[in-house]
């Protein structure tokens, strides 16, 4: 199975030329020339590696991974720039980069760089988003969408299982309401805040078997996934 790469660079030249030699060398590539539309297409997809450049419109590449590790803390970054100040490479390195490369750089040391990566982090996204996360007394299978509670078991859609996911990764933390909007259903508007309000209910409903697991209202926050 290939793996999936999400590349965001601003400059279209360089960015086709990068998604063209990727694809040449296996790796299924996606291009975004700016760092809002990759965050708007990353939790949709499921990507094994982000190429990011640092600087970039509508969002710069350090803010661009943070918001990717909110969303899948262990996901492989490299960034791209034409910087090569120390605070610059320190900064990337702080916000959780796996690697750093200063243009120009030559495709083959891009090769060596990612190959070096799989080779740490292992199996595809399929694989490391197959993982059971437990909830409580519940078994949460984010793959599958199902939430299992002894030998009873939810079938759950696409936004409820988004949304649970979101939660457990910020689990006994604040869920920014907003965060978990853009997140999943892109857009912060009224009627998709009303929709979402009626997701979390019908989570509360799925996870009251168990009385320690609980999701509270922070005012003017956000959401707490207690388990």
């Amino acid at each position: 199975m290939k793996k999936r790469i999400l590349l965001a660079e601003d400059d279209a030249n360089l960015g086709s030329l990068l998604r063209n030699y990727l694809q040449a060398k296996e790796y299924e590539t996606t291009l975004f020339v700016n760092g809002r539309a990759a965050l708007e297409h990353f939790a949709s997809g499921m990507y094994d590696l982000c190429i990011l450049d640092i600087m970039m419109p509508e969002m710069d590449g350090l803010t661009l991974a943070k918001a990717f590790r909110n969303i899948d803390p262990v996901i492989p970054v490299i960034f791209l720039t034409a910087k090569n100040q120390e605070d610059d490479i320190i900064e990337g390195f702080k916000t959780g980069a796996d690697d750093y490369i200063t243009k120009p750089f030559s495709m083959e040391e891009l090769i060596y760089r990612i190959e070096a990566i799989f080779r740490r982090t292992g199996g595809p996204a399929e694989t490391r988003n197959d993982e059971l996360h437990i909830i409580g007394a519940y078994t949460f299978d984010s793959k599958r969408q199902i939430l299992s509670f002894r030998d009873q078991q939810i079938s759950l859609t696409t936004k409820e299982s988004e949304l649970l996911l979101l939660l457990y990764r910020h689990r006994n933390e604040i869920l920014e309401r907003n965060y978990a909007l853009k997140t999943i259903w892109i857009d912060d508007n009224y009627f998709n805040a009303r929709s979402m309000d009626v997701y979390i209910t019908r989570l509360r409903k799925y996870l009251k078997k168990d009385t320690e697991v609980k999701i509270l209202n922070i005012h003017g926050k956000g959401y707490r996934l207690i388990c």
